[in-house]
């Protein structure tokens, strides 16, 4: 079971401002494995070595260590094999992936130390995904929660009959709920409210988009022993789901809630690292790297409409809000054997239980720089809820190249996430908060640790590189529909399901032509 709400009567006024929800955000922070066919093929563990244009949004110094020019782009594909059927969304999807150059300049005349510049886009998200869940319902649905929440005073305050006062503001009421009391729950007319148990239910919903990182980069070396980077980076935002959502109800029929939210926008971040060889001598390279939050400037638009088969009401919004992510740390490590091996390791940490949404409170325009800018405050009912269900998240990436003639290279990688939410995590309809106010959609997932394993095979022709790889990510998840409700003084009211198990099994093959010169 999903950890339970104890019911509690809240009267709060509501202020004309907008922010996110916690699993929303979720699904913007997080990052895949992606860049060119051999930073991916060696599982990503190529910080300390670097040389590699993926290394610029990673750790930056990694740049530093290329001694010749060098363009490459990258394209493939996603497949999510055991995704269900569904109409509009595609398990199979073309994507491309990378395109970038550095250019290096030789500043001592004794190939001993570099400047380099660079410029690399990546898809850093890729949000191609079905989900799909179904599981019988027993004293619950979601058509029964709104009901017990607006008898309990959590949506619209009550006259003294006990019906909602419609013709005051309301308190905590998402738009679900907000269609649930003002059409197809309560019968004005007839005084009534129609609420029901649901036999079971079914979710399908389809994501897609991605978010494109940009990053520009100045990175050299001292002497060939230390390397330095800098990184500055743009995140371009466009993501979006389609979901349908059954309800079978027992007495009153069936609900279908149809769904279509989309989040644009940009955000900026810097990157700092730093590689040295500790020992003068020696191939073997320690990197040290650390990531500023991305400081999100979003919008997120949803249309929600709701139908019982022969009447159907709407809801819809759009706002603007902020979002920081957590700041990350790098330590990797990095080691060649003559010039036929080279193995890695990176370790990376992100506290996602930081994330900062932020309501956006007013604008001006700075005639010094002929720019408009906006004032933001923290979401602090929203952040406390991030808190206590998101978590820091560890990463381990391990990965080997393997040079069997000067031609041809083997590659093979590993990595583990840690799980980003607590396993007692739940998606919060009752919180005081815009996040909750113009959510349309009651279900969530907390998803687990993530495993990927990579291969891939890379051959040189002169100054011509022809790179390809292959990823399989797989992470399990437990779904609900919508959150779990314990009321001690109405044991009826009482609301509780089971979670179903899910999974997101994806595959991805990815090639890279590149060019030295």
């Amino acid at each position: 079971m999903k950890k339970i709400f104890i019911a509690a009567l809240m009267a709060v006024a509501v202020v004309p401002l907008a922010a996110q929800e916690t699993y929303e955000n979720a699904k913007i922070a997080a990052e895949d494995l992606n860049g060119t066919a051999r930073y991916v093929g060696m599982g990503g563990a190529m910080d300390a070595l670097g040389a590699d244009i993926s290394t610029i949004a990673t750790n930056p110094a990694g740049i530093g260590l290329f001694r010749r020019s060098n363009a490459s782009v990258s394209f493939g594909a996603v497949i999510q094999g055991d995704a269900p059927s569904m109409a509009g969304a595609d398990k199979f999807n073309m994507s491309f992936d990378q395109a970038g150059f550095v250019i290096s300049a030789n500043t001592s005349g004794k190939n001993q130390s570099f400047v380099n510049v660079g410029f690399n886009y990546h898809k850093s998200r890729n949000f191609d995904y079905i989900l799909s869940a179904a599981d019988r319902l027993t004293n619950a649905s979601q058509n029964k929660l709104s009901y017990v929440k607006a008898k309990n005073e959590l949506l619209y305050p009550l006259d003294n009959s006990g019906r909602p006062n419609l013709d005051r503001p309301y308190i905590t009421c998402n738009q679900l709920d907000d269609i649930y009391t003002t059409e197809l729950l309560y019968d004005q007319g007839q005084n009534l409210w129609l609420y029901d148990n649901a036999s079971d239910y079914r979710l399908d919903r389809a994501h897609s988009g991605y978010i494109g990182e940009y990053d520009f980069n100045v990175s050299g070396n001292i002497n060939n022993r230390v390397y330095l980077g800098l990184t500055v980076g743009y995140h371009d935002v466009h993501y979006k789901h389609y979901g349908e959502y059954t309800e079978n109800l027992k007495n009153i029929g069936t609900l279908r809630t149809y769904e279509d939210r989309r989040i644009t926008g940009g955000g900026v971040d810097v990157k700092f690292g730093i590689i040295f060889r500790p020992i003068e001598y020696s191939p073997f390279r320690v990197g040290l790297s650390v990531a500023t939050p991305t400081f999100y400037k979003l919008t997120t638009e949803n249309e929600l409409d709701m139908t019982d088969g022969s009447y159907t009401a709407g809801a819809g919004e759009s706002y603007k809000f902020k979002l920081y992510t957590p700041w990350k740390f790098g330590l990797s490590l990095g080691h060649t054997i003559g010039k036929d091996i080279a193995l890695g390791a990176t370790y990376e940490y992100a506290d996602y239980g930081s994330l900062d949404t932020r309501y956006i409170t007013d604008g001006y325009y700075d005639y010094w720089s002929n720019t408009y800018s906006d004032q933001s405050v923290s979401d602090n009912t929203m952040n406390r809820h991030t808190d206590t269900t998101l978590r820091g998240v560890s990463t381990l990436k391990l990965g080997a190249e393997f040079k069997p003639t000067d031609e041809l290279a083997l590659r093979v990688g590993y990595n583990y996430v840690s799980p980003m939410y607590h396993e007692d995590g739940y998606k919060d309809g009752t919180l005081d908060t815009e996040g909750s106010y113009y959510s349309s959609a009651t279900d969530y997932t907390n998803w687990k640790s993530t495993n990927r394993f990579t291969c891939g095979i890379g051959y040189t022709f002169g100054q011509l590189t022809l790179s390809a790889a292959y990823q399989l990510s797989s992470t399990s998840g437990e779904f609900s529909p919508f959150m779990n409700y314990v009321d001690n003084n109405e044991p009826d009211d009482n609301i509780l399901t089971d979670v179903v198990k899910v999974k997101n099994v994806r595959h991805q093959l990815l090639l890279t032509l590149g060019y030295t010169f």
